[in-house]
């Protein structure tokens, strides 16, 4: 095969022996947690992407209580290390915070992403963060959709039966896709 044998293999495919003519591509396999931060409520997804597709594996919401904050800290590097461990993902991706209005509320959900982040960082996962633009634009091909535009395409990406809610876990997903797009 010369050149073309070494350039397949380097994008992973590969030759089946048994039959010298017919080449097979390789599947590969990738998790990926994606969060959409808060301290009341953060979302999570674990998604797999085998080749092209996508699949979700679980989705939900870390909740805490109206306790003290470092109590709800606590709490989210917990459930975040809980899923580290139950889902060995390959990846961990969330989205860039952005706020203009209420500091203090922007500061309390910078710590709730910073002990999700440890919790990775000390499972030695790689760390991507995504505007939301980046995020609209990959899984819906345009920056500037709104919430139901999301949650349509996340709907159909992942072949679920209904929408996710509420707009966290969409969120979270919507995440978790955009960085399966990214590192293809």
């Amino acid at each position: 095969f010369g050149w073309i044998g070494r350039r397949l293999r380097a994008l992973g495919v590969r030759r089946d022996r048994s039959a010298a003519t017919i080449l097979e591509p390789q599947r590969v396999e990738m998790r990926i947690l994606g969060i959409d931060p808060g301290l009341e409520r953060m979302g999570f997804a674990i998604i797999e992407r085998n080749g092209s597709a996508l699949k979700a594996i679980e989705y939900g919401l870390i909740q805490t209580p109206r306790i003290a904050v470092a109590d709800r800290l606590f709490q989210i590097h917990q459930e975040v290390n809980g899923l580290i461990e139950k889902f060995r993902p390959d990846a961990l991706a969330t989205e860039k915070l952005i706020f203009a209005a209420n500091k203090t509320t922007a500061m309390d959900v910078a710590k709730a992403l910073g002990v999700a982040l440890l919790a990775g960082a000390q499972r030695g996962l790689p760390w991507a963060e995504y505007s939301p633009p980046q995020v609209k634009l990959a899984v819906v091909g345009n920056g500037a959709a709104d919430k139901r535009q999301v949650q349509f395409m996340v709907t159909r990406l992942l072949s679920l039966e209904k929408p996710p809610k509420p707009d966290d876990v969409a969120d979270a997903l919507a995440i978790a896709i955009c960085h399966a797009f990214h590192f293809r």
